[in-house]
């Protein structure tokens, strides 16, 4: 890969870029699709302009419906002709006793990920209130549906579903803009929910701050475009688009923002 690529993007994106510079390293030279993991929609973004800068090659993203925002990438030579089949995703259905209990997207995959498989290999997780859905890469679709019987104290069972039979998700995101001084995460959360920075800071040290699924505990960190940050007890907010700077140099965003 390019030296002068690593300096448009984060220092903790640097091995995630390496890998990229392999998969496509791998396609060029035995000329055969390459399909990754679910990836986040920063880890998509970067793709995607690695691709654009430094190859020929062709790519498709797929998470199993339209609007996912955990996606597998297929990349492959001009002449490959991708199906919908080449993208390995399997939908799994959460099969509980609706009138009696309640699950969250924490609890599943918080179970999902207890095992033993990395966040990697499961795409979005979907519910309409009361049915709860889970994509997942196929090569370990049928070891995850006899691994889990329990999700807390609930008794489940994991069944396959066709892709029609997939829930309309709830969809509670609203279109927000706003202007900040920094793209600090601090920052960033204080603006969004109207709590001190003093709090902010305090959520994020506290481990209750994740962006793009990982932990940050980095009131400092800067956010850039496309990373989702889940604040427990909040929500989330994901950064849409940059849109440039105001006269008195405050960022102009425009965000996507889950309130709880």
């Amino acid at each position: 890969m390019n030296a002068n690529v690593y300096q448009h993007f984060r220092k903790d994106e640097h091995p995630f870029i390496d890998s990229v510079g392999d998969w496509l390293e791998q396609v060029e030279s035995q000329y055969a699709p390459y399909l990754s993991d679910f990836l986040d929609p920063r880890q998509a973004y970067i793709l995607e302009t690695l691709i654009r800068q430094n190859s020929e090659l062709e790519f498709q993203f797929y998470g199993g419906y339209e609007q996912a925002e955990r996606r597998r990438c297929l990349i492959f030579p001009d002449y490959y002709e991708p199906k919908e089949a080449d993208f390995e995703v399997e939908l799994i259905e959460i099969v509980y006793p609706v009138k009696f209990s309640t699950l969250s997207h924490g609890k599943v995959l918080g179970t999902l990920v207890n095992t033993g498989i990395k966040r990697e290999y499961f795409g979005d997780i979907i519910s309409d209130g009361d049915r709860w859905q889970v994509f997942v890469a196929k090569e370990i679709a049928n070891f995850v549906m006899t691994q889990i019987e329990k999700i807390g104290k609930i008794s489940v069972r994991l069944e396959k579903r066709k892709y029609t039979e997939m829930i309309l998700p709830k969809d509670d995101w609203t279109h927000e803009r706003t202007t900040i001084s920094s793209l600090r995460l601090d920052n960033l959360i204080s603006s969004v929910y109207n709590i001190s920075r003093q709090r902010s800071k305090q959520l994020i040290e506290s481990g209750k701050v994740k962006v793009n699924w990982t932990e940050n505990v980095r009131p400092d960190f800067l956010v850039d475009l496309l990373d989702i940050v889940s604040i427990r007890g909040f929500g989330r907010i994901q950064i849409q688009e940059l849109e440039g700077k105001t006269k008195k140099d405050k960022f102009r965003l425009l965000l996507g923002v889950l309130r709880k």
